[in-house]
């Protein structure tokens, strides 16, 4: 197959493993399209995407649109002449002036079983939702959000104690997997293309930091999933004396005396808070500014039974 046929668009940790996985096959895209260079971290200092490092270290072109309507950039695009692009979390919309121009279309590596969970952040909630498997979808791209008809998938079991950070990467190399064994079909047009069905569809819109504040009128399994969800990022957290603390580990237990909220206990074995349906242990907290600790490093430094978390 034809290295130049193939235009490859992605920006984070996720579509790497995709565009890795690409490149050790041989099929190394003629260009990548990766968002532009933007401030992160705590020193807000301008950082490439990894999918652009990758690309530089490998002598592929990169291009860094700020938006795909403008024309020139449709230009640029429609005079690669491309049999095919692939998407991998790219986070910048496709009009339909861009997604005609690929005799093959555009494919999409989701990280769901579509139609379960369109949207921005997939992995979270199948971790919120409690579901036992997720996966791989190859979509074909529409003008809808995560819409379009299914090429193929392939699905993992969610592990119990899974957090998102986990998740995510056992499905990203999963996406890179699916992707390397379809590619030639994908390019040949010989993937059936099967619509989704609508009335299935799930919704995961991008998650805001208030949304990872944990809400002890939840039961301890919910908020157990709360808590795996946003591992690593933004990280759940609740309200201890007016200090916003984030909470890394906890798992059920059995108790339900208390307010929602109440700690029953705090020792060796961590801190016990009720909930509206039994009790969640807390494992592993980390106070603003400070390295992780033990909840029962924590608990031998306060007093803290009795008080009530918000």
């Amino acid at each position: 197959m034809s290295a130049a046929k193939l235009l490859f668009a992605g920006t984070p940790d996720f579509a790497l493993e995709s565009l890795r996985a690409l490149h050790k096959a041989g099929s190394i895209p003629a260009a990548v399209l990766t968002q532009p260079d933007r401030p992160a971290g705590r020193g807000r200092q301008v950082t490439e995407s990894p999918v652009k490092q990758f690309a530089v270290k490998h002598d592929i072109p990169v291009w860094q649109p700020e938006t795909l309507k403008d024309n020139d950039v449709i230009a640029q695009v429609s005079q690669a002449k491309p049999d095919l692009i692939i998407v991998a979390a790219y986070g910048l919309l496709f009009p339909q002036a861009v997604l005609d121009i690929p005799v093959r279309g555009c494919v999409n590596v989701h990280a769901s079983l579509l139609p379960l969970w369109r949207g921005a952040a997939p992995i979270q909630a199948a971790i919120l939702a409690g579901d036992a498997e997720t996966g791989i979808t190859l979509m074909q791209m529409e003008a809808g959000l995560d819409s379009g008809p299914v090429l193929a998938s392939a699905a993992i079991a969610i592990r119990a104690v899974e957090t998102a950070g986990e998740l995510h990467d056992r499905l990203a190399a999963l996406g890179g997997e699916l992707l390397v064994q379809k590619i030639g079909e994908l390019l040949e047009g010989k993937l059936e293309a099967i619509p989704q069905h609508n009335a299935r569809a799930s919704y995961a819109g991008k998650f805001r930091r208030q949304d990872a504040a944990i809400d002890w009128s939840l039961t301890a399994q919910q908020i157990s999933r709360t808590i795996r969800a946003y591992d690593p990022a933004p990280g759940a957290s609740f309200n201890l004396d007016g200090e916003i603390i984030k909470c890394w580990k906890a798992e059920p237990v059995d108790g339900d005396e208390g307010r929602p909220g109440t700690i029953l206990s705090a020792g060796k074995d961590g801190i016990v808070v009720a909930c509206a349906g039994g009790a969640l242990r807390l494992t592993e907290i980390q106070r603003p500014g400070r390295r992780r600790v033990t909840a029962a490093e924590f608990a031998g430094h306060s007093k803290l039974g009795g008080k009530r978390l918000h």
